[in-house]
């Protein structure tokens, strides 16, 4: 039987161990010195600081127009049973907000005439259903207490126009923190902040408003207000299929929304 491994006497004759050693270091020494295949790109450009335009110039100290960048407004009338969002009625709630503002909703010459005409058809069918003009609810925490808020949306009839609201409650009451409305080509919920997608006169090209909550104003502040490039180049190509999954109407089980895979200025201010 062949002698093991571990039995095997490990001698080398000089001549060749010095030869291995020479090539060893040889090639550590080629290591060190190689590269990787990387090369330098030449020197970093150096960081500008913002060059201030017309210093001389007096600064603004209050805004040009009052466009309500805070909407904190207690919805009169709209019950929230046990102080839970899903329970309130959106209906009402869009009914209660129509009649505080009859010049923009009642009579054939107001500009959202046939929304509160519409609204008729929203009581057999509720929120969502035929031809209510009531969007159907999402339901998610955007202020970080652990209750959610409802997000809910409605028609501007008979202009191409959807207006977006969010709602949170506050000592059983009803309140409105977030108000817009736009031609609205996606709306999206992503972590506790409401995107709104509208379309731009530029082709190929879109607006992209932010809201983020916020604690001191204890509303949803429109914080990002971007025009950016389409995914499709302008072609309108079909945008991923996972939304927030919608919550059924206020007479039925409500569920709560899911993340959206997704992720623009006011209307009055463009």
């Amino acid at each position: 039987m062949p002698p093991s491994r571990r039995g095997r006497p490990a001698r080398v004759p000089a001549a060749l161990a010095l030869l291995l050693a020479t090539a060893a270091a040889a090639g550590a020494l080629a290591a060190c010195g190689d590269t990787g295949g990387l090369r330098a790109a030449g020197a970093t450009p150096a960081a500008r600081n913002p060059a201030r335009l017309w210093p001389g110039l007096t600064p603004a100290s209050s805004p040009a127009y009052d466009i309500g960048e805070v909407e904190h407004a207690v919805v009169e009338g709209v019950a929230v049973p046990g102080g839970d969002i899903r329970r309130a009625d959106p209906v009402a709630a869009v009914g209660a907000e129509i009649a505080a503002h009859p010049d923009d909703y009642a009579g054939a010459k107001a500009p959202y005439h046939e929304t509160s005409v519409r609204m008729a058809d929203c009581g057999a069918d509720g929120a969502g259903e035929g031809r209510c003009p009531v969007l159907r609810p999402y339901y998610r925490d955007l202020t970080g207490d652990g209750r959610p808020e409802m997000t809910l949306g409605f028609r501007l009839l008979p202009e191409k126009l959807t207006a977006v609201r969010v709602y949170t409650v506050e000592k059983d009451r009803l309140v409105r923190v977030m108000s817009y409305e736009d031609a609205v080509s996606a709306v999206e919920l992503a972590g506790r902040t409401v995107i709104v997608r509208s379309p731009s006169e530029v082709a190929g090209y879109e607006y992209r408003l932010q809201w983020t909550w916020d604690a001191d104003q204890r509303a949803m502040l429109l914080t990002s207000d971007e025009m950016l490039r389409t995914d499709d180049g302008g072609r309108h190509t079909k945008r991923p299929s996972t939304s927030p999954s919608p919550s059924p109407s206020a007479s039925s089980s409500p569920a709560s929304a899911s993340p959206s895979s997704g992720s623009s200025s006011p209307a009055g201010a463009r």
